[in-house]
């Protein structure tokens, strides 16, 4: 209670009209980090519900805790491997000598030595991100003279984990400063933003730094080390070749692969999404209507068939465990705010995301990887299926009564 009567004391100072009026903003997110806010309405006929902002924030956090873990221990455990192969620990930059002063081995059986390891890969790009866009979002709410919302909290941990291990610290912080004032700041902030932050950050860095984000060199930060994703071995050698480089579809189902912090395991990706459905915090339409598209779709490109192009044979459940699929169809597909609102239209964008993931990942080989597109497409077209389920709604209601 001592720190919540403090609070209460200091109130009055970022008050309208007290000493520290403007910066009210730094006051209400420390406030409500720590308290649940008072501003909640407790009498008839407002509507109330025992889910706030703050609890769906936190629910979308908690739910990618199973990631994290896996995230870590994939890293470290990638990073260790290839320690191992190069046949010297200098390899693995500052983060490897630490670990070896300190007297901590490289051994890629060690559970814990692998998650340690992959440690010192997420926190400095999550503090960075956190930092960075944090800054942001306080000087946007300073200036608009409203709260800072929990959003950024979510944002910042989904940016997190669809980063590779390597990436330099300045092109997290640069991706993230977009993501976050670009991509949904300048549309009015949570709730207003048509593309998904963490996304539209992550596409910046996909197109102004290619060489930092998609290779082969990106996801083991090893010097001499070399480790393609199962998505690019398939883009050249096509399913078989997945065989020959010693990855099978269980590896990429744990997650023991080369990809991004978060996007490897489709078993941590999945607890995640069993608690927020289970919450009602993901809507499974949209997830079933992902599903179906890229299922339908890539089957009907097994039908058709290449010569020339091996992903054509590429299987509807390879496509589900490589690459961003998975993680992107629970933490981007289903976030509420670009994806549609009617539940007719959620199976539709769900559908869309589907389809052109596929669509980009086999018709365009450039783009190996392409959930992240897809995405950011569909969150485009949301509005306008959303217009269209309401006009026939509207058009079938007419005609009954007419």
């Amino acid at each position: 209670m001592g720190l919540r009567n403090k609070l209460d004391q200091l109130a009055p100072l970022f008050e309208k009209g007290g000493k520290y009026e403007k910066f009210y903003a730094i006051y209400e997110m420390v406030d409500t980090f720590l308290y649940t806010p008072k501003t909640v309405t407790s009498v008839a006929p407002h509507a109330r519900d025992h889910m706030d902002l703050k609890r769906v924030m936190t629910y979308v956090v908690l739910a990618t805790i199973p990631a994290i873990l896996m995230g870590m221990y994939n890293t470290g455990y990638q990073v260790n491997t290839a320690i191992s192969a190069v046949g010297s620990y200098e390899a693995g930059g500052w983060r490897a000598a630490l670990l070896h002063m300190i007297g901590i081995g490289f051994n890629p059986d060690n559970i814990l030595l692998n998650v340690i390891h992959g440690a010192l890969y997420f926190l400095p790009i999550y503090i960075v991100t956190l930092a960075v866009g944090g800054i942001f979002e306080v000087i946007f709410a300073t200036v608009r003279g409203h709260e800072v919302n929990e959003g950024f909290f979510v944002t910042s941990m989904l940016y997190t984990l669809i980063m590779p291990a390597g990436t330099p610290l300045w092109q997290v912080a640069l991706g993230i400063a977009f993501g976050v004032v670009l991509g949904k700041e300048v549309f009015g902030g949570t709730g207003k933003n048509f593309l998904n932050p963490a996304l539209t950050g992550r596409a910046f860095l996909y197109f102004a730094y290619p060489a930092s984000m998609t290779g082969d060199t990106v996801w083991t930060p090893v010097d001499g080390f070399s480790g393609a994703t199962a998505l690019g071995i398939t883009a050249t050698d096509g399913v078989e070749g997945l065989a020959a480089h010693g990855i099978s579809w269980m590896d990429a189902f744990v997650g023991t692969v080369q990809g991004s912090f978060g996007e490897t395991s489709v078993i941590a990706i999945s607890l995640g999404m069993l608690f927020l459905v289970a919450t009602g915090i993901a809507n499974y339409r949209l997830i079933l209507g992902c599903l179906a598209g890229m299922i339908g779709f890539s089957v009907l490109l097994n039908a058709v068939g290449s010569e020339t192009n091996p992903m054509f044979a590429m299987p509807w459940y390879w496509h589900l465990v490589t690459g961003g699929f998975y993680f992107g169809l629970v933490f981007m597909v289903t976030e509420p705010v670009t994806a549609a609102m009617t539940n007719p239209g959620r199976y539709i964008y769900g559908a869309l995301i589907g389809f052109m993931c596929v669509m980009i990942r086999v018709i365009n080989p450039a783009f190996p990887e392409g959930m992240m597109l897809a995405i950011l497409f569909a969150n485009i077209f949301a509005p306008l299926i959303d217009y269209f389920v309401v006009k026939a709604n509207i058009k079938r209601r007419m005609q009954r009564h007419a």
